[in-house]
């Protein structure tokens, strides 16, 4: 069974962490932890950050959490924009 990898989007509430989203990067390890690389943030993630990403692989049909950042709003917007253009350019380029 293939491990497929995806970024989610998290956001702190009174109740605890919420995912409000997420990006489905594909089938290569590789390339997904060099995107999650390009992403700006901190590693440094605690209780005061209240946006966070994760980089997730799915194996078995489980969750695993392979990495996790915690970035301001307008580093989320950048985010979204690096993300956006590697998926598109993912979907736009292969070669069949």
């Amino acid at each position: 069974m293939e491990s497929t990898f995806y970024i989610q989007f998290n956001i702190k509430t009174p109740e605890g962490l919420q995912s409000y989203g997420k990006f489905s990067i594909g089938n290569d390890r590789k390339a997904a932890a060099n995107l999650f690389r390009q992403l700006k943030g901190s590693t440094d993630v605690n209780e005061q950050n209240f946006l966070s990403l994760e980089l997730m692989e799915t194996v078995k049909e489980l969750p695993v959490n392979l990495q996790i950042i915690s970035c301001t709003l307008d580093e989320l917007a950048h985010n979204c924009r690096v993300i956006s253009k590697e998926v598109f350019n993912q979907a736009n380029l292969k070669i069949t």
